[in-house]
């Protein structure tokens, strides 16, 4: 019998690209998404015949035990979030509501079951905020410093704690900053190779950004995903950080996007806006995954240059193909 998956936010980046690796794997694969159709989504609309999509509601309990009634799953994956930190500023209660309450609604929806479902749930390294430490480990203190930081806290202990509590298996991935192709156009990465791929074509001459000095700790979605896989296979439940080990600057990043596309000095291209500075930045984020590597086996393999590369020529592909159909 196929091994069964519900994956919550499957739309996105990370939901889409786990997709695609259950499918490898010879899972049954379900989602949930808001609206049912996947027409409407780029990252999962090469796997529509492939996987089951259910119509649900993170926030309302009697959705998430509809989808579990209807998946049946072994394993349950939740990506779904308000995923932007600046945002969060803007919208703090709503992304509560959908980060940390719908998590609990989730862990209790599966207790009441009373089946053994394994659950993944996707923590962030914003949790720690700005650490003291140069290298972030799984017993780093947390200093949260953004409503999304808190709200994705409240889901880590959250899932910790009924673990602990309720013999549940349930792993929180910590996953350090991790980009893709499928990346969203409002987050700062897609921005500037998107960007950049416009200044190649000559669509614009500039990108306007915030803070060019954060350094983050930044990894290839494709290889994060196997390793959340993989923390599902384990006979304990436990926490993992997801990194490099390694963090650069936006800076480095602007450095290789723009090399890509032979521009040197790409300080012209440019802008910077005090409306994309957060409240709180957090200036330096870098993830120790040695508990992942020794006891999961895991290795990243896409090079931070890779990473940027593989994102430049995808964006470029796109913008040419627009090209040719409005032709």
């Amino acid at each position: 019998m196929k091994k069964r998956a519900l994956i919550t936010g499957i739309g996105g980046m990370d939901g889409s690209y786990l997709a695609d690796f259950l499918l490898s794997k010879g899972y049954e694969v379900y989602g949930l998404k808001k609206r049912a159709h996947t027409d409407e989504n780029t990252n999962i609309k090469h796997i529509k015949d492939k996987i089951h999509i259910i119509s649900g509601n993170m926030l309302n309990k009697a959705s998430l035990v509809h989808a579990v009634e209807e998946s049946q799953p072994g394993e349950i994956y939740n990506f779904a979030a308000q995923s932007s930190v600046g945002k969060s500023w803007n919208i703090p209660e709503y992304t509560h509501h959908v980060n940390g309450l719908a998590t609990l609604n989730f862990l209790e929806v599966i207790k009441d079951s009373h089946k053994s479902i394994k659950f993944f749930q996707a923590g962030s390294s914003e949790m720690f905020g700005d650490a003291t430490q140069e290298l972030i480990n799984e017993d780093s203190p947390f200093r949260p410093t953004s409503p999304y930081a808190i709200s994705k806290l409240f889901a880590y202990w959250t899932t910790k704690i009924y673990r602990q509590s309720h013999n549940m298996f349930n792993v929180n991935g910590i996953l350090f900053n991790h980009e893709s192709e499928r990346r969203g156009l409002g987050f700062v990465t897609r921005k500037i190779t998107r960007g950049v791929a416009r200044i190649k074509l000559g669509l614009t001459g500039h990108i306007t950004l915030g803070n060019l000095d954060i350094e983050r700790d930044w990894g290839y979605a494709p290889d994060y995903v196997e390793a959340m896989w993989l923390m599902m296979q384990q006979d304990q439940p436990d926490d993992y950080i997801v990194a490099t080990g390694t963090s650069h600057s936006l800076r480095d990043f602007l450095d290789i996007a723009f090399k890509h596309i032979d521009i040197k000095n790409w300080e012209q291209y440019i802008r910077q806006d005090p409306k994309y500075m957060r409240p709180a930045d957090i200036r330096v984020l870098r993830g120790d995954s040695t508990k992942a590597r020794t006891k999961l086996n895991w290795q990243p393999q896409v090079s931070f240059e890779e990473m940027i590369k593989k994102m430049i020529d995808n964006d470029l592909n796109l913008l040419e193909e627009n090209a040719n159909l409005n032709n």
